[in-house]
């Protein structure tokens, strides 16, 4: 199973990039995790949050295309690390990639959150998109470790 991390925004700070290849080097090949960064849109003048959502959106659809959709959202559902754990045992069992969807500084279109299988809710804190790179690869990680029984989760 590859699970991908599609992202809106291109620049992550570099201890963001080293956090999330921490996590993702730690798994192995057949649960990799990696990550498809998307452009932003530009935000113009005269131009939406609609808009920019939109554009956005397309832009996660190609990099998500032919995986099982998870939006991470605000008001999404919050899982703990076990559940996180039954989930990807659960697509594992299943097949097929998976993508985990991080929006812009809009959030989520309408429509693609719709098109999601489920909303996962990291927090009910709003939290830098950046950071959410690696809390996700971290608890992707740590739910592998609980369903290898590896004693990192203790």
């Amino acid at each position: 199973m590859r699970i991908r991390l599609c992202a809106v925004g291109t620049r992550a700070p570099a201890w963001v990039v080293a956090g999330f290849e921490e996590y993702a080097r730690r798994l192995p090949r057949e649960n990799r995790l990696e990550l498809v960064e998307v452009a932003a849109a530009e935000r113009r003048s005269g131009g939406t949050a609609e808009r920019w959502r939109a554009e956005e959106a397309e832009r996660l659809r190609q990099a998500a295309a032919g995986a099982r959709l998870i939006a991470l959202e605000v008001t999404g559902r919050l899982i703990s690390t076990e559940q996180l754990a039954e989930r990807m045992d659960g697509w594992r069992m299943e097949g097929g990639d998976v993508a985990l969807l991080i929006g812009g500084a809009d959030g989520i279109a309408p429509d693609l959150l719709a098109a999601a299988e489920y909303r996962w809710s990291l927090s009910p804190l709003t939290l830098p998109h950046a950071l959410v790179r690696v809390v996700v690869a971290e608890q992707i990680y740590r739910a592998w470790t609980l369903l290898s029984g590896h004693p990192y989760h203790r």
